[in-house]
This record gives C-alpha cells, sequence and structure tokens, in this order.
C-alpha cells in the first residue's frame, strides 16, 4: 500500500522567493499570516544577486507616483495603487529602517551604500528567519490542483501544500540560469488566464559589422543613438552605451531594445550614433578645421584624440578611408566632410537582440486586465494572486523594475493576508 503523502497547510504559499515573493512574505507575515515560501533553487534571490552588476538598482528616486508610472508604458496605469500603497518613498524607509544605507547615482539610480547587492540579499534573508517564515528550497511543484475557481493545494514531490491563499512570483524569462524559466507563465495559463507573449526586453544587440569588436569594452557618454527603419527614424535617446564584442549595450540600447524588438519583427533596422550631440554639422566642421590647422603637420591618428576616444580613431580612419600618418594640412574637403559625417551619424545594421540569457527583464506576461489592481488578486481563480515581473509589466533601466517587484509583492502579501 503507498503511503499517504505528508499534508503541510498555511495561511498563504508563495511560489517563487525572488524580490517580488520575499518581500509579500515579508509583508503577509507582519499582518499575522502563516507563510510558505517555495523557491525551485537551493537558494531565495539568486537573480537579487546580479542585478545592478551585482550592485543592485534598488528603485529610482523619482517619487512623484503619476511621473514614475509614465516609465512603464500603456501598462504603467495598472501599477498606479500598488505605487500609491507602497512606493519609492516606502520602500526606502523599509531598508533604511532595516539598517540598509543607500545612496543616489545618475540619472536617480539608487544604490545601496555599499554597492554590494549582497547586502540587500542578506537583509531579506534575515527578515525572513526574524519573522518566522518557512523557506523551502530545491522545491520542485508537480501540479497546481484546483476545484471550483479555487486553488485546493500544490503537489510537490514529497509532500502537499494547503493553503487559504496562494501567490504566484516566479519571474520572468530572462537569466534562466537563476531559476527564472517561465514556469509562471505555464500555471497561470492552465488556470485559464492569458498569457501576452514572453520576449527579452533590456538586452543587449547584435550588429552586423565584424569590425565593431574592435571596439569592444568602449563607454560612451553624452551620445545621442537614433533607431531608424525604410530610412525613417523611429526613436532616439540621449545618454550613456557600451560597445560589446558583438555589438552595443549601456543604458541608452537596453531602454531601446523592446521597441527594436518590435521593428526587427517587421524588417532590417539600423542605428546611428551622435558622437558629438551638442554640435551641428556646421558647427562640428568649423572644429574640425580648427583641428586639422592648428596641428598642420601632425598625423591624423595623433590629431583626432583631442576630438575621440582613442580605441574610436583607427576605426573610424579605416570606415573614412583616411590614412593614420595622413597630415592635418593634407586632408580634402570630401574627407572632412566624410569624417563630419560619420561622427554624427555612426552607422550600425542589427543583427537580432540578444535572448534571455542575456536579457535583465522579461516583457510580457500574465494580462493585467485579469488581475485586480487594488489587491493583485486573480479575477479567475479566487484565492490566487500575482506579483513582480511574472505580469505583463515592465520599464526602462534605472530601478523601475524592481519597483516593481517591491510594490506588487507588498500589495499582494497585504491583500493575501487577510483572512
Amino acid at each position: 500500500m503507498k503511503p499517504s503523502m505528508q499534508t503541510e497547510k498555511y495561511d498563504l504559499a508563495i511560489i517563487g522567493a525572488g524580490p517580488a515573493g520575499m518581500m509579500a512574505a515579508l509583508r503577509a507575515a507582519e499582518c499575522g499570516a502563516r507563510v510558505v515560501l517555495l523557491e525551485k533553487k537551493h537558494m531565495p534571490g539568486i537573480k537579487l544577486l546580479m542585478t545592478g552588476k551585482e550592485r543592485c538598482n534598488i528603485t529610482n528616486s523619482e517619487t512623484d507616483v503619476r511621473k514614475f508610472a509614465a516609465h512603464y508604458g500603456k501598462n504603467g496605469k495598472f501599477l498606479l495603487n500598488a505605487l500609491y500603497h507602497f512606493g519609492v518613498t516606502e520602500t526606502l524607509d523599509f531598508f533604511h529602517r532595516n539598517d540598509l544605507k543607500t545612496k543616489v547615482e545618475r540619472g536617480g539610480r539608487i544604490f545601496p551604500e555599499s554597492d554590494m547587492a549582497k547586502d540587500v540579499h542578506g537583509l531579506f534573508l534575515r527578515l525572513i528567519k526574524k519573522n518566522k517564515i518557512t523557506l523551502l528550497t530545491s522545491c520542485n511543484i508537480k501540479k497546481i490542483s484546483l476545484k471550483h475557481n479555487t486553488i485546493e493545494k500544490i503537489i510537490l514531490d514529497h509532500m502537499e501544500m494547503k493553503a487559504g491563499n496562494y501567490l504566484i512570483a516566479t519571474g520572468g524569462r530572462s537569466y534562466p540560469q537563476t531559476g527564472s524559466t517561465g514556469e509562471g507563465y505555464k500555471w497561470a495559463g492552465q488556470m485559464g488566464h492569458t498569457i501576452v507573449k514572453p520576449e527579452p526586453a533590456l538586452t543587449p544587440v547584435l550588429v552586423k559589422e565584424t569590425w565593431v569588436n574592435e571596439l569592444e569594452g568602449l563607454s560612451l557618454k553624452n551620445v545621442l543613438i537614433s533607431v531608424y527603419q525604410n530610412n525613417k527614424k523611429q526613436g532616439e535617446r540621449f545618454g550613456e552605451a557600451l560597445f560589446t564584442g558583438f555589438g552595443m549595450s549601456g543604458p541608452v540600447i537596453l531602454d531601446m531594445s523592446k521597441s527594436i524588438g518590435k521593428l526587427l519583427a517587421v524588417g532590417p533596422v539600423d542605428l546611428f550614433i551622435d558622437f558629438k550631440p551638442a554640435l551641428d554639422f556646421d558647427m562640428l566642421d568649423k572644429r574640425i578645421l580648427r583641428d586639422l590647422e592648428g596641428h598642420k603637420n601632425k598625423s591624423m591618428r595623433n590629431i583626432l584624440p583631442e576630438l575621440l576616444p582613442q580605441k574610436l580613431i583607427p576605426v573610424i580612419l579605416k570606415l573614412t578611408g583616411i590614412g593614420p600618418e595622413k597630415k592635418g594640412h593634407s586632408i580634402t574637403k570630401e574627407e572632412r566632410k566624410k569624417l563630419r559625417v560619420l561622427l554624427k551619424q555612426f552607422p550600425l545594421t542589427i543583427k537580432s537582440l540578444l535572448g534571455f540569457d542575456k536579457a535583465i527583464i522579461t516583457t510580457g506576461g500574465v494580462n493585467l486586465k485579469e488581475i485586480d489592481p487594488k489587491t493583485m488578486r486573480s479575477r479567475i481563480i479566487n484565492n490566487l494572486y500575482f506579483a513582480g515581473e511574472v505580469l505583463d509589466l515592465d520599464g526602462p533601466t534605472g530601478g523601475y523594475n524592481l519597483q516593481v517587484c517591491w510594490s506588487t509583492g507588498y500589495l499582494a502579501g497585504e491583500s493575501a493576508a487577510e483572512k
């Protein structure tokens, strides 16, 4: 005779112990709920350790709720309730109250003062223990059992989990090695939820030009990057970017990657970099002329460092056809024009976006129309809640996506704790 499976009972069972799941667990426990956190990896919050290049960009300093929500596009309206309930101010209060000092950097990005994501991670582990939240790692969920539009239990390998309420906070599909492999979409879909197709977002781009590997590691500041399709400008962004061995990354590229992905589905896409956005063509021409006349007997490779980063010079000279040893006084009007055009419209042809393994977040997910924004509760399953990246909600770089986790996690945990 097969032995009966052990059954555990809780007020709230949370699937996924990432930032949203851990925040939800803490808030629910504070509200008096008996909480279990189920994590499929060997430890919770692995992706949190990787965020912000292991520095953890906690949130953004924009405290105006409506301005903050506008960064998520048309879906930002859904987030208003959660942000008013637990927004940037409350998030910072939470971290400061728990002895994590923070600092504000360029673009309003907020980081731990220590620059270490492990300090944020450690804070959550301490609070999970302090609040007596049951944490089960290396969990394999075999089935979510339903009865009359209500979750009855979760079936694991060696036990059953019953709870009054359930919360899915499994993240998206970005960085699958951290455990975000899309199971949340599968379970939500099986329970009747519509899933907006998940796509990689905030991801680097691959370009066709092979010489780009000569520029690997070159960081660009204060550049203007434009996206074109069929010779029509589709968007532009000013800020920082980075050349990689295969193409481009950095804040400007990551933030434009979602729209680039949509354009690529239709046809070819080109990028143009303006290295000198503060100068128009005429002003730039005068500047180049001044440099050439001031250094008539110098070679071009020794004149251009006043205008360009050293690493960019060989590529620019190669593309203009100007010999690196050619003297300033020998440069023709046509060569000067080529140089001017390249500095203002440096062309790259996009081959593709990198996939989920390099994407910071996922765009797409559980359809927001099927979730109550006031509570994060499913409109389809009576005792089911959602929080974090599993939702069809994504923002730009700069702390906006972790704030989704904190705000929706807090609201969902509080709502699900109500008896």
